[in-house]
């Protein structure tokens, strides 16, 4: 097998998949060094950044560079293709001698970069998936997705109440519930209340010098909630990684900052930077009406459930995140939660069209204005470029 010194992969990567990875690591085991661009126009809806992130995870050991292509795909136009080019030179480092490609139009593609075309699974037999099938119905092809897309992708529905209210319950039983739907909702996840977990450590290191020590006697510092938000995002971002397409939290950062409130008092704008770092999607608040108070050693304010739901509706509506109250019955809370739920996984993943593909056509022409318009900028190629590591490859039927 031939060794090529630099290889290059280009795509769109509108989400990356099976296919795209088979394409890389393939390219990357017959070249010293690879470089991969992940070429986005405007008006998609997953943010360049985004898919550059998702592909350095899973290609640490490749160069990943990111650009802006907003020139329209027409494989029978030169002038497109040399628009095209001088935007994926922007990217390259030096000289390719190889260009590994899935597609029709890669010998063309190698031929513009003076290197050598090696053509990778053309046929698509060894992960059969698109782009466009995945932007399609992600959950038919939720088994094609790479933890870090994955992660991306997931709905997450976070539960969270009052203390002695049922979140736990709810979180656990919700990822009960659609494991038993089966396929790529077989490995659904909750992620557990990383909080609880920080108050008995607290309280075991309180008892090593106190043994009579109570949950009363622990006091939480201010210091102590960015800490707790923090390690509860990652959580939840490992578990969004490894479930199905949709993601139970028992709480979250945006929680934090209610209990912020009420074991310190006031805001912490640590938290709320925490909070409003990862995508969330709707939120299931657990009335404490209803739900008997038991104190299991960790709990010390029945008293104060009240306040705690009514500072939970009142940041649910003041920052407009969408949230169904969960009361009556354990059973009639389900079956509310699973209502909702079930609501946001019909309304789907919306992902706007690509550019269109012109060829054939012959009836639209760019011109050179218009095509040294959508040019990234050195600033902008140089952002979204990793430090990494001539051969060059093209992904998965939607142009270069």
């Amino acid at each position: 097998m031939r060794r090529h010194r630099h290889g290059l992969v280009l795509g769109k990567f509108y989400p990356p998949h099976a296919g795209h990875h088979h394409l890389v690591r393939t390219a990357r085991a017959r070249c010293a060094e690879l470089t991969v661009l992940v070429c986005a126009a405007s008006v998609e809806s997953v943010p360049l950044a985004e898919r550059v992130a998702w592909m350095r995870a899973v290609h640490p050991d490749c160069r990943i560079v990111g650009l802006v292509d907003d020139v329209p795909m027409d494989l029978d136009d030169p002038e497109i293709w040399d628009a095209h080019v001088r935007i994926f030179r922007q990217g390259v480092e030096g000289e390719v001698d190889a260009v590994f490609t899935s597609e029709s139009y890669g010998a063309e593609l190698a031929r513009r970069f003076g290197a050598a075309h090696v053509p990778v699974d053309p046929e698509r037999r060894a992960f059969p998936v698109s782009g466009t099938a995945v932007r399609a119905d992600p959950v038919a092809h939720w088994h094609h997705l790479a933890p870090p897309v994955r992660a991306g992708l997931a709905r997450r529905v976070v539960v969270l109440g009052a203390e002695s209210s049922g979140t736990t319950t709810m979180a656990r039983a919700l990822a009960a519930h659609y494991r038993e739907r089966g396929g790529a909702f077989a490995g659904t996840r909750w992620v557990p209340e990383y909080g609880r977990e920080h108050s008995e450590r607290r309280l075991r290191e309180l008892r090593q010098r106190w043994p009579e020590a109570r949950w009363e006697d622990v006091e939480l510092g201010g210091e102590e909630f960015p800490l707790i938000a923090e390690r509860q995002n990652e959580r939840e971002e490992r578990a969004a990684g490894e479930g199905g397409p949709v993601l139970f939290c028992d709480t979250d950062a945006f929680a934090t900052t209610v209990w912020h409130e009420r074991y310190v008092g006031g805001r912490n704008p640590s938290v709320d930077e925490l909070a409003g770092r990862t995508q969330r999607h709707l939120w299931l608040l657990t009335d404490h009406e209803g739900v008997p108070f038991e104190d299991d050693g960790l709990r010390d304010g029945e008293e104060l459930r009240p306040w705690m739901t009514g500072r939970f509706h009142a940041e649910l509506t003041r920052t407009a995140r969408p949230f169904v109250m969960l009361g009556g019955s354990h059973e009639e809370r389900l079956a509310t939660a699973v209502t909702a739920v079930d609501a946001l996984l019909a309304a789907g993943w919306h992902f706007t069209d690509p550019l269109p593909d012109l060829t054939g056509t012959a009836a639209v022409t760019t011109s050179v204005a218009s095509t040294s318009a959508v040019t990234t900028s050195a600033a902008t190629t140089s952002a979204a470029t990793t430090t990494a590591s001539g051969a060059a490859a093209s992904g998965t039927g939607e142009g270069p």
